[in-house]
């Protein structure tokens, strides 16, 4: 059976591409000027914190959603309209995520953080359900699926997009409480989503 989603692969990496590299563009340097010493250096990148914990937490995330998204397109092996447009929501989600993270960055230590980690953890929340939409339309037709795939192995790849759900719903609720908690949970995930992508392709073949 031949493949026939490269194009849609090959856009999808180049959108993950421009949106992990807009990140960076949320980390600035001192103005001219304005650094005399080295110790003027160290504290200003120290009261960046909030700017470098946001880049870091966003480009893992973004990287560990390519390397998922890389995953469940080895075993979609047929395309419809359903699955473009899915892939599509998940691609501009995927693309926003400089926006949130510029809050971040920018308002974490003020008092608006509760609402801008929400933001945050929200976009997340959103992009988990866009993964399982992805997989639910590609899987509900088995045609479309890599030959050989079975019942057990479609479950297997269901369950684990589907139990980040509740995880990133608590993180969210915690944004409003305790948002420092809330990006714990958050690092937390994609550690999981970096473990769970290997059970993935493990669960496949």
């Amino acid at each position: 059976m031949e493949k026939e989603t490269g194009r849609i692969e090959g856009f999808s990496d180049g959108v993950f591409a421009i949106a992990i590299t807009l990140l960076v563009l949320d980390l600035h340097i001192p103005e001219e000027n304005s650094i005399t010493n080295g110790n003027d250096l160290l504290i200003f990148m120290k009261n960046q914190w909030p700017t470098f914990l946001a880049f870091i937490l966003s480009f893992f995330s973004i990287f560990i959603m390519w390397v998922n998204h890389h995953k469940i397109f080895k075993q979609i092996y047929s395309r419809n309209s359903a699955i473009m447009f899915a892939n599509g929501l998940i691609l501009f989600l995927v693309s926003a995520v400089s926006y949130p993270t510029a809050l971040l960055a920018r308002y974490f230590n003020g008092e608006a953080s509760s609402v801008v980690v929400a933001i945050y953890t929200g976009t997340f929340v959103l992009i988990n359900l866009a993964f399982n939409l992805l997989w639910f339309l590609a899987s509900r037709d088995k045609k479309l699926l890599r030959p050989g795939i079975t019942d057990q192995a479609i479950k297997k790849i269901h369950n684990n997009y589907l139990y980040g759900l509740p995880v990133y719903i608590i993180a969210l609720l915690f944004s409003f409480w305790i948002p420092s908690v809330s990006l714990i949970i958050i690092l937390g995930l994609w550690i999981f989503w970096a473990l769970s992508s290997g059970k993935i392709e493990m669960s496949t073949t």
